[in-house]
Parts: structure tokens; C-alpha cells; sequence
């Protein structure tokens, strides 16, 4: 079954310039990686720091051997310090 995953994201307000540089570096390895569907990022109209990135996986066996890359020699060392808090993952399904 098809999942979506919303990643929320909050950057610092300095470090926007960077964090562009390191997503576009993250979304195009996470576009490659085998059962992703697609990705769509969304900017808050109101604070452009804040980002929702909307990922579609084939299905959760793909979304979790995504985590476990990420998790692992996927590591995405250089985000951390450009996040103004800790980044909030929720899974869904369609109806």
C-alpha cells in the first residue's frame, strides 16, 4: 500500500541560504531512492523557514528502508546545525 510521509522542517532564519543548498543535495538522493514516488517542499507563506517536505513511497517496506539509510551510512550530518528544532515525521495512508 502507497504512504505518504510529511517531514516538518524549521530552519534558523540565518542559516536559509545553507539549508537550501544541503535539501536540494538531500531531495535529490531521497527522489533516487528506490519506492520513492515523488517529493513536493512547501515554504510557510508567513514564516519561510518553515518547510513540510511531502514524500509518496511505494509503499512502507520502501519508507522504512529509506529511515534505515538515513539512519545509517545516509546520515545527513550537515542539517542538524541549520534546524531551529527538532524535525517532526508523520505516516499516512489515502482513504
Amino acid at each position: 500500500m502507497a504512504l505518504t510521509a510529511l517531514l516538518e522542517l524549521e530552519f534558523k532564519a540565518d542559516a536559509l541560504d545553507d539549508a537550501k543548498k544541503v535539501m536540494t543535495r538531500v531531495l535529490d538522493e531521497t527522489r533516487a531512492f528506490d519506492g520513492c514516488v515523488g517529493i513536493e517542499i512547501l515554504v510557510d507563506q508567513k514564516n519561510e523557514a518553515r518547510w513540510v517536505v511531502v514524500e509518496k513511497w511505494q509503499s512502507q517496506e520502501h519508507d522504512t528502508a529509506y529511515r534505515k539509510f538515513r539512519a545509517g551510512e545516509g546520515a545527513i550530518t550537515d542539517l542538524g546545525p541549520l534546524l531551529a528544532g527538532a524535525p517532526k515525521l508523520t505516516h499516512y495512508n489515502a482513504l
